[in-house]
């Protein structure tokens, strides 16, 4: 079953971000060109996109798959009011743990009360995008940087919670020894106003599939 709001959008910035980290970063300059022509896609719908974060926390992808489609099978638009109407028991269903339940109706409960204000995030800068996300149960800081890069696509940001950017400083700039938050910062300075970017690329540097 196709997830639904699968239109992918690719950020108007990616070209003029890709030229600037290759002018002022050696790793960078050396690492785009090998990644080739992929890049960030982002996925447009709030609500999806955090109820899959949720879903995929602290399991494997192929866990995360099977309970995701078993969501969709019984959720097909996935609207809050649709994960609501379905309940406890059914989203237990799909291989859903109790927390990551409560999670998911929290999440729906709270779109569809307008406790958060998703028409308006877009106008809003990333902290206070992350300080109304983090309201929710089950939504940490790094899903809320998870949400700026791939749901809102923002262009500046350095999730420093994210062990794959770490590892990816690590392997890259520090030839594998051990990287501190305040060494990834140090580095990530250089990529201004374009963190968001250099993090992708560093990802795909482990893992070449996006």
């Amino acid at each position: 079953m196709e997830e639904p709001h699968l239109e992918l959008r690719v950020p108007v910035y990616w070209a003029e971000a890709k030229a600037a980290l290759m002018a002022r970063d050696r790793i960078m300059a050396k690492l785009i060109p090998q990644i080739g022509d992929l890049h960030l896609r982002g996925q447009p719908d709030p609500f999806t996109t955090l109820a899959r974060s949720i879903v995929g926390q602290q399991v494997t992808p192929k866990a995360a798959d099977a309970a995701w489609a078993k969501l969709l099978a019984i959720c097909p638009k996935l609207s809050p009011a649709q994960v609501l109407k379905a309940g406890a028991a059914e989203l237990a269903g799909c291989g859903l743990s109790k927390r990551k339940t409560e999670y998911i109706l929290d999440l729906a409960d709270s779109f569809k009360a307008k406790r958060v204000h998703a028409d308006l995030w877009s106008q809003m800068d990333d902290e206070a995008v992350i300080a109304e996300l983090v309201q929710i149960r089950g939504i940490s800081r790094w899903t809320a940087e998870m949400f700026l890069i791939f749901n809102l696509l923002r262009p500046n940001v350095l999730p420093l919670d994210d062990p794959g950017l770490i590892q990816g400083i690590s392997q890259n700039y520090f030839s594998g020894e051990p990287v501190s938050r305040s060494d990834a910062r140090e580095v990530a300075a250089n990529w201004e106003p374009w963190r968001t970017v250099a993090t992708w690329y560093l990802w795909r540097s482990l893992d070449p599939l996006p």
